[in-house]
């Protein structure tokens, strides 16, 4: 199984590491061609409206069809891509979960923070998880078939739909890697990817 990581902008190199580090063969995506030989993508952070430019249109409709067959996991920026519905400002997104976000929703680069939450494990009990936001979007609304795996405070901040999952922080920065486990693990797995 081979794991590619969208390589246009943000902090790609450090979900190679990790992926790396928890077994995986991993490819960097420069080029939409490159989607056809990978079993999973990683969509990091950086800039949604920047990563739509870089994409192109015929990029974006390569990587909207690959969103919808194959595991996907998109962090920060990615997770804003991986969304039916974006706000502040209104946005077009991939459509692979069901959720609404917001843009930016916990303040500007200067509002970072590191932050305790918590990490709903496959028997959903919950134990701790350190979480890195930088301008982080915030998850508004949860639709039908969406579940949430990570919460801080009372906002979903991790979710997962049918074999595509999304983060709003950085679970590449911290050391913990149970976020990008669950990710491989649902790549893994024979478990059909459910649409609204």
């Amino acid at each position: 199984m081979t794991i590619g990581v969208l390589a246009l902008q943000g902090d790609f190199d450090a979900h190679r590491r990790r992926l790396e580090e928890l077994g995986a063969d991993v490819v960097l995506v420069k080029k939409p061609e490159q989607l056809d030989a990978i079993d999973g993508l990683v969509i990091p952070g950086g800039e949604s409206g920047t990563f739509l430019k870089l994409l192109g249109d015929a990029g974006f409709d390569k990587l909207k069809e690959f969103v919808h067959a194959k595991p996907t996991f998109g962090t920060c920026a990615g997770a804003i891509l991986l969304a039916t519905e974006v706000e502040n400002p209104k946005q077009k997104g991939l459509g692979a979960l069901n959720i609404r976000i917001r843009r930016n929703a916990y303040g500007r680069q200067i509002d970072s923070s590191i932050r305790e939450g918590k990490f709903l494990n496959g028997d959903r009990r919950e134990s701790p998880l350190e979480m890195v936001f930088i301008r982080a979007p915030k998850i508004e609304h949860i639709g039908e078939g969406v579940e949430i795996i990570a919460t801080e405070g009372s906002d979903p901040v991790a979710v997962r739909q049918g074999k595509t999952m999304a983060a709003t922080f950085h679970p590449e920065l911290s050391d913990d890697p149970r976020i990008h486990q669950a990710f491989l693990e649902l790549c893994g797995t024979d478990t059909p990817v459910r649409r609204r």
